[in-house]
């Protein structure tokens, strides 16, 4: 599928830990990307990372949080599914309870309904047993619960004082994406 289709790929923020990988989502998709930030992701992402400008600026459209009128918030538009990075544990508790009164958590019951793919990577640590139970219901419910967890295996062989954060962030969102279906530029057998 071309960035020319109509299909696209949601990507909605609700926080600025690990932003710098939602960035390398969005340039790396070969879809192009709709972008939703929750006002809290939007706030945090302006005092901790200097805001998410960049990140819009390559998104193919940005949509207000509120803005539960916008074509995300149907079913009936094609979508590729819905990355949530970073994924609060408040946002996952809002889903897990089946709220949709944000345009990220509307979108992401759009998903579930429709059988698309929703992948949520929770910033969160340590977990607590509610958001274990939320994690789980929503898995259960068909999401993907991807901590942001990098794939540090990628860097075996490594000095691993040359492996930097945009290294981990990068090879997270490869992995990200070939959940969706877009094939990884590097896997495990590059590396053995």
């Amino acid at each position: 599928m071309s960035k020319t289709e109509s299909a696209h790929l949601i990507l909605g923020v609700t926080g600025a830990s690990g932003i710098y990988a939602a960035r390398r989502l969005v340039d790396k998709s070969r879809w192009p990307v709709d972008l939703v930030a929750s006002r809290w992701g939007r706030a945090v992402a302006g005092t901790e990372c200097g805001g998410l400008a960049e990140i819009e600026s390559f998104a193919r459209k940005v949509y207000a949080a509120d803005d539960l009128y916008a074509p995300l918030s149907s079913g009936s538009v094609p979508t590729v599914g819905m990355v949530v990075l970073p994924c609060s544990a408040h946002t996952m508790a809002q889903m897990a309870a089946g709220l949709g009164d944000s345009l990220i958590t509307r979108a992401a019951h759009c998903q579930l309904k429709e059988r698309r793919p929703l992948i949520l990577c929770l910033r969160e640590a340590p977990l607590t047993l509610i958001d274990l139970e939320n994690a789980r219901r929503l898995s259960q419910a068909g999401a993907v619960i991807m901590p942001m967890s990098p794939p540090f295996f990628m860097f075996a062989g490594r000095d691993p004082q040359t492996v930097t954060y945009h290294d981990l962030m990068d090879a997270f969102a490869d992995r990200v994406l070939a959940v969706l279906g877009q094939p990884a530029e590097r896997t495990w057998e590059d590396v053995r």
